[in-house]
């Protein structure tokens, strides 16, 4: 041992006392380290969730972290007369040279204090939307949903998000507090269907899809007041009606879970179509071109009066 500390000592220029602090900080952290994972192999022969275990996996490191922060600080900072004054000579330079460090971590106490989000909520933050699958003292994950993708299902790309930018960036999570999102089906018949047949159909269709939902989600609104001002007159599924270029725009707007959007959304079209194929006095638009000829097609007070006078010609003197 004394031939190893004096190799140190003169490759490396490792005092005694600086090799002593550094093999003790090893043995801690390996002491804690194998500890923890015992402990993790013990929990997860009881939990099988994913979600759990990940939970268990960051919570007890952060633990070990702590802990061998407490028990090994003492020997790095003995040399000062107190920790308030290195932190008085270090601050500066950190301040400046860790800023953005110092941010995100600021940034992850506030997410796990006031936690906006959790691990595996649907969030949009800026222009980026995904669902939370990793967070960390620096960073936070996403599986990307959206971009090029249709409908908010996942492109398959993870994005790597700093913590603070939940400090400067809009944050919009769709898990929290309501739990559901509304959604708008957007159906264009043409102006010689029966437009008023249609809209019925459409409530039909979108009362047998979304109608369970409403007093599902009438609880979730009462428990989300309680926290947030939110409030709905009306949750079941509408139908809106607009007059556009090509035809008559009926909307049906209703509830999902924001995961089951693009699924939700299918189911009803199918059912649309087909409902609308046993119907021959509706027909889907499209854009079309069409010529109106004013003689045929006006109404009859629309004509133009003849300028023809009614009186009878004058007679010709022989």
């Amino acid at each position: 041992m004394n031939e190893i500390a004096s190799w140190l000592k003169e490759v490396f220029g490792l005092s005694p006392e600086l090799q002593s602090k550094i093999i003790i900080t090893l043995i801690t952290l390996t002491l804690f380290t194998i500890i923890r994972l015992l402990v993790l192999k013990i929990v997860f022969r009881k939990i099988k969730d994913v979600k759990s275990r990940y939970q268990w996996r960051k919570i007890s490191s952060y633990v070990v972290f702590i802990l061998v922060a407490l028990l090994t600080g003492r020997l790095w900072f003995e040399g000062f007369q107190s920790f308030a004054t290195f932190l008085g000579l270090a601050s500066a330079g950190i301040a400046i040279a860790l800023k953005d460090v110092i941010v995100n971590f600021a940034a992850w106490v506030f997410i796990i204090w006031k936690r906006p989000f959790e691990v595996g909520d649907r969030i949009e933050i800026g222009n980026r939307r995904g669902d939370v699958i990793d967070l960390q003292i620096s960073q936070f994950t996403l599986m990307e949903i959206g971009n090029w993708v249709n409908a908010d299902q996942s492109t398959g790309r993870i994005i790597h998000i700093p913590n603070g930018r939940v400090f400067i960036e809009p944050l919009a999570n769709y898990s929290k507090g309501f739990q559901y999102i509304w959604n708008e089906i957007p159906i264009l018949v043409t102006f010689e269907s029966n437009w008023e047949k249609a809209k019925d159909v459409l409530q039909i269709i979108a009362n047998e899809h979304s109608k369970h939902l409403s007093d599902s989600a009438l609880k979730e609104v009462k428990k989300a007041a309680k926290k947030f001002l939110i409030f709905y007159s009306k949750l079941t599924p509408t139908v809106y009606t607009n007059i556009e270029e090509s035809g008559v725009l009926l909307t049906v707007r209703y509830l999902c879970r924001p995961r089951n959007r693009r699924g939700s959304a299918e189911a009803i079209i199918e059912d649309i179509l087909k409902e609308f194929s046993k119907n021959k006095d509706i027909d889907l638009a499209y854009p079309t071109r069409r010529t109106l000829s004013t003689l045929l097609e006006s109404k009859p007070k629309s004509y133009p009066k003849s300028t023809k006078s009614s009186r009878p010609p004058a007679k010709r003197k022989k």
